[in-house]
């Protein structure tokens, strides 16, 4: 209906793009300053069209991630919904590559999702349904490995990880949160998940419904050594509404603990804020002239 689409439109103008920070562990520091795009949740279909999903890509693509990362629910209940990505997926130019798991919806319309899979691999997008892929960055590696979803599919974190080093910084793409207790007794180093919206609709800071019977809502959480991202996504499900959980597409940057170290030391000397000084270290970087 046209007052749902426009109610939607407003949603999507008020899109987040945040800037991240992910400290890498000591022996991983060659791989600081790569830049991961998280689209999580996009719901496409039921309230947003092929040119409401380009706009959005376009969005992502001006932040020039290194990677992007698609954390599942691309779709909501169809599965001809992700023809809607063709023009989006496009218009995306990251440099090492596009990657996707399954979200519980992408697997509503029956347990075969080859047409998902298929489209996404045809349209550069490598599919990580229990399984991992190496990335050279900074003469370093990184082990990029997604999981299927923990409720309507079949996980198999064993062999997302199979091919792993020894002391290798690890990602793991698992749409739904609460498969971080698996990712904490792997030693995953960041694990992105969506599934939750955040909420959708929080009330005086709570959500009547989230979707992670551990707590899992949005935002950070760290066991040990492994850190856990919730985005709260880009779309909605069932009707057009976010209240106090704005749609959102995290832009996170892996970093060595000696530059988190070295920006303390510039933000009590310049009195400048983390973020401006993170800004001026990406700038640095991709041009690559010297600090």
């Amino acid at each position: 209906m046209p007052l749902t689409h426009w109610l939607h439109r407003r949603i999507r103008n008020r899109l987040e793009m945040p800037d991240l920070t992910m400290p890498l562990r000591p022996a991983n520091e060659s791989l600081s300053g790569l830049r991961i795009a998280f689209v999580s949740d996009v719901h496409a279909g039921s309230f947003l069209d092929e040119a409401d999903l380009t706009e959005i890509c376009l969005r992502v693509q001006a932040q020039e991630p290194d990677l992007v990362l698609f954390g599942g629910d691309m779709i909501n209940t169809r599965d001809r919904e992700i023809l809607l990505f063709r023009r989006a997926l496009a218009v995306l130019k990251p440099r090492y590559g596009m990657f996707a798991v399954p979200g519980n919806h992408d697997h509503f319309f029956g347990p075969d999702i080859s047409l998902w899979q298929g489209f996404l691999e045809d349209n550069g997008v490598q599919v990580l349904m229990n399984r991992g892929v190496r990335i050279e960055h900074g003469g370093q590696s990184l082990w990029l490995c997604g999981v299927d979803d923990l409720t309507e599919g079949d996980p198999d974190l064993d062999a997302a990880l199979d091919g792993r080093r020894e002391g290798e910084t690890s990602i793991l793409l698992s749409h739904h949160p609460d498969f971080f207790c698996e990712a904490v007794d792997a030693d995953v180093d960041l694990q992105l998940s969506g599934h939750t919206h955040g909420g959708q609709i929080r009330i005086g800071g709570k959500a009547p419904l989230h979707h992670s019977k551990l707590g899992y809502e949005q935002g950070w959480f760290i066991e040990g050594e492994s850190r856990l991202y919730v985005g709260r996504g880009v779309g909605v499900t069932v009707l057009p509404i976010r209240i106090g959980a704005p749609p959102e597409v995290p832009m996170i940057t892996l970093r060595s603990l000696v530059e988190r170290t070295e920006t303390k030391a510039l933000v009590q000397e310049q009195e400048l804020t983390v973020d401006q000084v993170d800004s001026l270290i990406e700038t640095v970087q991709r041009t690559s002239e010297p600090v």
